[in-house]
């Protein structure tokens, strides 16, 4: 017992807890400010739940050291002196499963000194001498089949501090995936490996035939299949998957807060920006070519005179292993797609927000504004990647830089509440302030470019044009009330026409002499122009701030040729049998994508925020489910409405048919599962009832190949089995290991383990598919990467392939029915993309 006690001794150093709580500068008599007596208190709370964790551990070994001493001198006292046996063989030869925890088989017992050779006994006993322990320490006394074993078969590793997790997540119901414990024990016996990787660690039991791993200090247990026991090794090797991802297509573009990011190349080819990826899209030929050099969002882009070199900055972010990636701008072959140069690593400051190439040398110099508080200017001779000028441009926003287009060594500058232009002059950049003298100072200037005589040309939140002379910072000319509202965009065509747009949605050019030519109305559905670029001949394009881009002339004619959601998007689902797929998102927007032809087939508005969606094995209708406990389904062809229902008030993170299609299952964010009888195609539901077990939301569901049944996981690690049919949970070990599943997208369970990064708190993966040939497994995780494995995935540390692309975490991940194609979504990056497996 000893031994037990200095085990746990070990764990943990108490100096630190008691230096605090000798220490009274958190008291109110201290000296300290009132932010640092809270933190000092904070820190010194975190101790103690450590420590009360600790404690919780060391009091549940000694009940089951007590426990098993009694046990064994019971067994003594009945046989007498004869041959040793070990314990097992009063344990239950088949283990169930009861909402995670392993539970003796009915009816099986175990002699107690009381006699009544029950568990149930034992642990009550145990419990009433215990009464005097706070409730969070009570949740240790529970049935001895759930207690740990330290010198048993499956072997514990070395508890840190990591590895005990917070302990509120440790609160939850004591009979969670977190407690199982097996039946069958030998202490004679080898102990079996034990992998530590930080916050997970796993263990391999090979009697009971099942893994355990831990995931921020949570134990969470994965029986595999009886025809692997015997063979399974947890030290073998798995294999990098034969196959690979390529980008195919991106749907989407950032255009709700990024400005001057569309630009038509001589190539035929509009190039514009989403996520991390630069799009190259030739709208003839309805091909793509992607840009994937920045690991974070883009902000900002500038095309070089020559057409061919390309400059994007990026914002600062952070590696999957916790590193700063730091803001810097690459400069690029559109051609090649070679990276040529990458600028300001360590000196840009959060993220850039301003591009531009000096266009009368030749395009020698590159000027950026960053988004420090400073927002400092720097001019830069990018091709010796040497920063020659920088300064402090404004502490308010700054919203646009350009070169003059016939002096390299003047930049203009314009954002709120000022506009600047500056000379380069010996190292050194020189500021003259626009005077606006009777003009009323707007309160942004938001646009700038330049006619063909040099004058500079602003557009600004009042709606006004306003003209300044070449060499000047004095109003040479105004154009008052040119539109309803902040004007977002101005362009200069070849012809000398200036096209302005913006809030108002009207798209207005103007002759040399600023006189209006015509005005055209941008249609509401595509919201107000966020930027305007010279296209083929007499065409425009146009990027909206609804994200659309749109391809069209000053006469009024214009079609969408790129659309996405501007709001975070979780709602993915593919089409049973068609190449199809369907996104929903906070933006309440629903649409139906063709992934052959990258055309959207039809969108629909909708009155919620849509969460999450699933497709009737017919494909005949869609169901949506919203962040208010409502859900409702669509006629796939027609987008018409053919239900609504509502369970709970909580989001509904999963809805899934059954692959007969009789019935549907709903995972809510109330801890239950909706289930509901389907007749009629998808047309007609009645609810059967609810699943309830769960201590935590509901995150993924997967049907059986029968639809006989049902599992889950939830937001406190748990693995839980269903007869859905009537919403009761099944706790036989025997009887669920062996089920094959239609689908895998629960990020839990013995055939994906090895998917889990080291260090993982348990929620780093959003989302997890299998591929229908059951040859792939796929993830998106909190990290913007997607990950590519072998499937099944049930080795440690398993190798993957992964993709860069989204700038956000990855929500959700799908394959087409077919294998053909893979379809990711970002969540705050709000970007669709289509990956062919090669």
């Amino acid at each position: 017992m000893e031994d037990g006690f200095s085990s746990y001794s070990s764990l943990y150093d108490t100096s630190s807890l008691l230096q605090f709580c000798n220490d009274d500068s958190a008291s109110a008599a201290s000296s300290m400010e009132v932010t640092d007596r809270i933190a000092s208190l904070e820190q010194r709370v975190q101790m103690q739940e450590d420590e009360i964790q600790l404690l919780k551990s060391a009091l549940a070994d000694v009940v089951r050291r007590l426990n098993l001493s009694e046990e064994q001198q019971a067994m003594g006292s009945r046989r007498g002196p004869t041959k040793a046996r070990p314990m097992i063989a009063t344990l239950p030869l088949r283990p169930t499963v009861n909402n995670g925890t392993i539970l003796p088989k009915k009816g099986s017992t175990l002699p107690s000194p009381s006699g009544s050779g029950s568990r149930k006994d034992t642990s009550t006993t145990a419990n009433k001498s215990l009464s005097s322990l706070s409730r969070t320490t009570r949740i240790l006394y529970l049935p001895l089949s759930t207690v740990r074993r330290a010198n048993s078969n499956e072997h514990v590793g070395t508890l840190t501090r990591k590895d005990s997790g917070d302990s509120k997540g440790n609160r939850t119901r004591a009979g969670s995936t977190g407690s199982n414990s097996s039946g069958k024990r030998s202490d004679s016996k080898q102990r079996d490996p034990v992998f530590n990787a930080g916050m997970r660690r796993v263990t391999h039991c090979k009697e009971e035939g099942y893994v355990k791993m831990y995931l921020k200090g949570r134990p969470i247990t994965m029986f595999m299949p009886k025809d692997q026991v015997d063979s399974y090794c947890l030290e073998a090797r798995a294999d990098l998957p034969s196959n690979k991802l390529k980008l195919d297509w991106v749907y989407g573009y950032r255009g709700r807060d990024c400005r001057s990011n569309l630009y038509l190349l001589p190539t035929g080819e509009t190039v514009y920006f989403i996520a991390s990826v630069v799009v190259l899209f030739n709208v003839d030929e309805q091909l793509q070519r992607h840009y994937t050099g920045h690991t974070d969002d883009i902000k900002c882009l500038a095309v070089h005179p020559d057409k061919i070199t390309i400059a994007t900055g990026q914002v600062a972010g952070t590696s999957s292993d916790g590193k700063q990636l730091a803001p810097h701008v690459r400069v690029w072959d559109s051609v090649s797609l070679n990276t040529l140069h990458v600028l300001g690593t360590g000196f840009f400051d959060r993220a850039l927000v301003c591009l531009a190439f000096s266009k009368s040398n030749g395009g020698n110099t590159l000027c950026v504004v960053d988004d420090s508080n400073d927002h400092v200017l720097s001019v830069w001779d990018w091709q010796r990647e040497d920063r020659l000028a920088e300064v402090k441009c404004s502490n308010e926003s700054v919203f646009a830089a350009d070169f003059h287009p016939t002096d390299s060594n003047i930049v203009v500058t314009c954002g709120k509440s000022h506009l600047y232009f500056w000379n380069l002059e010996k190292g050194m950049l020189v500021k003259k302030q626009g005077l606006f003298e009777k003009q009323e100072k707007p309160k942004f200037v938001l646009c700038v470019t330049f006619a063909e005589n040099g004058d500079a040309i602003t557009g600004d939140s009042s709606g006004n044009i306003l003209v300044w002379g070449k060499g000047t910072n004095r109003i040479s000319h105004v154009i008052q009330g040119a539109h309803e509202g902040s004007i977002f965009a101005l362009c200069m065509l070849r012809n000398g026409t200036l096209v302005s747009g913006g809030k108002d949605r009207r798209l207005i050019s103007w002759d040399s002499s600023y006189q209006q030519i015509q005005t055209v109305e941008v249609p509401e559905l595509f919201g107000p122009i966020r930027t305007v670029a010279e296209g083929r001949g007499e065409t425009v394009l146009i990027g909206t701030t609804k994200n659309f881009v749109l391809q069209g002339s000053l006469d009024g004619e214009f079609m969408s040729i790129t659309q996405g959601h501007t709001d975070e998007l979780w709602g993915l689902a593919v089409h049973p049998w068609k190449p199809h797929f369907l996104t929903c998102g906070y933006d309440r927007q629903v649409c139906l994508w063709d992934s052959s032809s990258h055309q959207l087939i039809w969108s629909k508005s909708m009155e919620d925020t849509a969460q999450s969606a699933g497709f009737h094995p017919s494909g005949a209708v869609v169901a949506i489910g919203t962040q208010t406990g409502r859900w409702l389904v669509l006629d796939t062809d027609s987008k018409d409405l053919v239900t609504v229902h509502t369970d709970g008030n909580e989001q509904l993170s999963v809805m899934r048919y059954g692959p007969d299609g009789n019935f549907l299952a709903i995972g809510s964010h109330d801890n239950y599962i909706y289930i509901y009888a389907v007749a009629e195609n998808g047309r007609k539901y009645s609810r059967v009832g609810k699943c309830s077990g769960h201590s935590s939301f509901i995150t993924h569901l997967d049907w059986s190949v029968d639809s006989q049944y049902l599992v889950s996981n939830s937001g406190d690690y748990e693995i839980l089995y269903w007869i859905p049919s009537v919403c009761k949970q099944v706790v036989s070990v025997e009887t669920t290991r062996d089920i094959e599943w239609a689908t895998h997208t629960c990020t839990l369970g013995f055939q994906v383990f090895g998917l889990w990064p080291d260090g993982s708190d348990g929620t780093d993966i959003n989302a997890v598919c299998r591929s229908n040939d059951k040859r792939l497994l796929v993830t998106g995780d909190d990290f913007g990467k997607v990950h590519l494995f072998a499937y099944p995935c049930s080795q440690f540390r398993a190798p993957s392939h992964f993709y860069g692309g989204h700038s956000s975490h990855v929500t959700n991940v799908t394959f087409l029915y077919n294998d053909s194609y893979l379809v990711s979504t970002g969540g705050k990056d709000m970007s669709v993309m289509q990956w062919r497996i090669v």
